[in-house]
């Protein structure tokens, strides 16, 4: 029911096939890839070429966030590279439905994601091409942020929009959570609404570095927390 999906923002690059192996034994469910261009959000990370690197490390779904603008030309270059979910943010679309159905053309599933102060509305329309509603609870462009209260209510929101949606056509779509999750607080988050939950510094800081089960017990202790919900 539940998906962990660590985010390599946090990782050793210097050893990422390893750190990415490494966090997939442990029992996350899927890697969420970063992507950040110094124009939509303050910071510079990582491309397709990266994407292509560690997709033969891993046979485990590759989140692809894009964090950047415009989207439409770096879309085809991602599914190429072995991305299988492509999310972006409705402002970096001039077209948010053609690069929705962009993104699935090319092989892959699609979302959209919501800045906190971005209004959920943008979704309304699209609801038919989308697979991920992805919500930050932190402003985007660095890891490590505190989680934004305020979020939960507005995860509780978009689950309403997702159920009704699924009442009506039986198409599930899932609802992501970016941004200060941690072992205190994903149960509470859950509780909101949320399906997925991408944990950057909570999964990749803990433990000691090079050590191979040091993901073990934090990601143990995330499903430990999930498994309350509902209880």
């Amino acid at each position: 029911m539940y998906r962990i999906a660590p985010s390599i923002l946090s990782a050793n690059f210097a050893r990422l096939g390893e750190e990415i192996t490494q966090v997939i034994a442990s029992g996350a469910d899927w890697i969420h890839f970063d992507v950040m261009d110094n124009h939509y959000v303050p910071n510079l990370t990582i491309g397709p070429l990266v994407c292509e690197a560690i997709r033969p490390v891993t046979q485990a779904t590759i989140d692809v966030h894009l964090m950047v603008k415009p989207v439409d030309r770096i879309i085809p270059d991602f599914a190429r590279a072995g991305a299988n979910v492509i999310t972006f943010h409705p402002e970096g679309s001039e077209h948010i439905d053609r690069s929705l159905g962009l993104i699935r053309e090319s092989g892959c599933q699609a979302g959209l994601v919501f800045n906190p102060a971005t209004p959920l509305h943008y979704m309304d329309h699209v609801m038919d091409k989308l697979d991920v509603v992805l919500l930050m609870s932190v402003n985007p462009g660095f890891g490590g942020q505190k989680f934004i209260p305020e979020t939960l209510n507005k995860l509780r929101a978009a689950r309403d929009r997702i159920d009704a949606y699924e009442a009506k056509t039986g198409r599930r779509i899932l609802l992501e959570i970016d941004g200060g999750v941690k072992v205190d607080n994903i149960a509470e988050i859950a509780r909101a609404g949320a399906d997925t939950f991408v944990a950057g510094s909570a999964v990749f800081g803990a433990g000691k570095d090079g050590d191979p089960n040091r993901y073990d017990s934090v990601i143990r202790a995330l499903r430990a927390e999930l498994a309350t919900v509902g209880a």
